[in-house]
């Protein structure tokens, strides 16, 4: 037990006296100014502004397809990628330009496909996923569906 001992702390003292060696006089100043630089260029982000955050498609008859383009801008310092677009169900379909830079200062769309399924009100929402600085923005549409063969909604005489 006592060698045991000995030796760990013999390897210990050896682990811990062996670096002699200062740290700061291993750094390079070509390396410290790549990284302020890249640093820099990480703060850059795009944002993604959309002219609207949701749409409302009003009363439609069941299974009757429906479309909205979603416009938004870029208006952040670096280019915007989206790089997914899912709906909370498979009765909304979003189309957008995949993996395509867009310019800080362009504008882009997104079309989004509705097919008119489920009955009364319906509220689908649609995650954009980008290189923003959130990571997701979240759109909404939202739509009453009268029921096929429905009559008037409303008291009746």
């Amino acid at each position: 037990m006592k060698r045991l001992f000995l030796s760990l702390s013999v390897f210990s003292v050896l682990v811990l006296f062996s670096c002699k060696e200062k740290a700061s006089s291993k750094i390079e100043s070509s390396n410290v100014e790549v990284a302020a630089e890249r640093d820099a260029a990480s703060k850059s982000l795009p944002v993604m502004e959309f002219d609207k955050i949701e749409h409302d498609f009003g009363s439609i008859d069941q299974n009757a397809p429906q479309e909205t383009i979603f416009t938004f801008t870029n208006t952040g310092d670096a280019p915007l990628i989206i790089t997914d677009a899912k709906s909370s169900c498979g009765c909304t379909i979003p189309e957008f330009p995949k993996n395509t830079p867009i310019a800080p200062g362009e504008k882009g769309e997104m079309l989004v496909k509705f097919n008119g399924s489920g009955q009364n009100q319906v509220t689908k929402t649609i995650t954009v996923t980008a290189n923003t600085s959130k990571g997701t923005e979240t759109l909404r549409i939202k739509a009453f569906v009268t029921p096929k063969g429905a009559g008037p909604v409303g008291p009746v005489k």
